[in-house]
């Protein structure tokens, strides 16, 4: 189904004009029409806006069947590693320098959090059920934003404090019970800090992102959010399962840094440095 299909299909079902279905979104009445028409496609900020309409009532446009939306709860599975296991309830009470900041982070591939926790003689792994039903979701895509919320909330942006691109990034999470991002593991660290020390440009980074292809985490930010986190699997890893991880974990880090490397020197005339950016949006 076409996009212009869905969201017409999606207006239909919350009976609203077009005009009404601006009005909620925040949009122009010509914008949706222009929509509907195929004549462009929404923004990723307007499909957050429109994921987050769908979550409050009930509609899951990210499944079809045929030519209708399947109105029905999404529950997914997730992953979680933990260095010495959870006690007592889930809470979003991760250190607060982590990549989409304080909050309860989970992958969406079993071997995502492993490498994470491989050196911890008390490291667990969790299988979860995550509920995103009347949740606030925010799915930031491979690019420039992706990299500096990531810079945000490591800190590196200090230097444009109170600026309008830094209180973008600010506030940018805020309204959001869950924000879904690509991973930045130890293959990625070495770029990202290449980045952010001005060695390569946002070009460069997020070529490398897209040719790792990492996967996806979930980071429950809210309360809310995590009461709809359920635990269905609890393992314990022995030392045979650390040992493993920690050659492949090595292996993978120098297969990605190699890689990386390779894209690094091809868009290493592309793009802007870290430095340009924020002094662009001083």
């Amino acid at each position: 189904m076409k996009s212009s299909e869905i969201i017409k299909e999606i207006r239909s079902y919350l009976n609203l004009s077009q005009r009404e279905f601006a009005d909620v979104l925040g949009v122009s009445f010509a914008t949706v029409n222009r929509w509907e028409k195929g004549r462009c496609q929404p923004s990723q900020i307007a499909v957050n806006a429109i994921k987050n309409l769908c979550a409050d009532n009930k509609i899951d446009f990210s499944q079809f069947e045929g030519n209708h939306i399947i109105r029905t709860n999404e529950i997914i599975t997730l992953y979680h590693g933990s260095k010495s296991g959870i006690r007592g309830a889930i809470a979003p009470t991760s250190r607060e320098r982590c990549d989409f900041g304080k909050g309860f982070y989970m992958g969406t591939h079993e071997d995502q959090p492993l490498t994470l926790i491989c050196n911890f003689p008390d490291a667990r792994i969790y299988t979860l059920s995550v509920d995103l039903s009347n949740l606030k979701i925010l799915d930031i895509e491979v690019g420039l934003d992706w990299a500096l919320l990531i810079a945000y909330n490591r800190g590196k942006m200090e230097s444009v404090k109170h600026s309008g691109l830094y209180n973008r990034f600010a506030n940018l999470s805020k309204e959001y019970d869950i924000i879904v991002g690509y991973i930045a593991n130890d293959r990625m660290f070495v770029v990202l800090d290449r980045f952010f020390n001005g060695e390569i440009t946002d070009m460069a980074l997020i070529n490398s992102l897209s040719a790792l292809n990492l996967g996806k985490q979930y980071v429950a930010l809210t309360e809310k959010a995590c009461k709809n986190i359920t635990i269905i699997d609890e393992k314990e890893l022995n030392q045979f399962e650390r040992d493993k991880l920690k050659q492949e974990s090595e292996a993978n880090r120098s297969k990605g840094i190699a890689i990386a490397d390779e894209i690094c020197r091809k868009f290493r005339r592309e793009g802007r440095f870290f430095d340009e950016i924020l002094k662009a949006g001083e």
